[in-house]
């Protein structure tokens, strides 16, 4: 919804912990957006904040079921 601006947290997902680390670290901004969020785990994460690069060829993530 906010084109990647970490302005919402609809783009709420769970980072599978095998990728975890190749996601690289949550700003202050984005910690401050997953507070908004429903059933934040420690590997939650906004996918808008993820930097895709090929490295992350593969990347799984699962959404909240309240996203569904």
């Amino acid at each position: 919804d906010c084109g990647g601006a970490c302005a919402c947290a609809t783009c709420h997902v769970y980072v599978d912990e095998a990728w975890l680390a190749k996601t690289g670290t949550k700003s202050s901004m984005e910690e401050s957006m997953l507070d908004f969020a429903e059933s934040v785990q420690d590997n939650s994460r906004l996918s808008c904040q993820i930097k895709v690069t090929d490295e992350l060829d593969g990347l799984k993530v699962t959404m909240p079921e309240s996203q569904h």
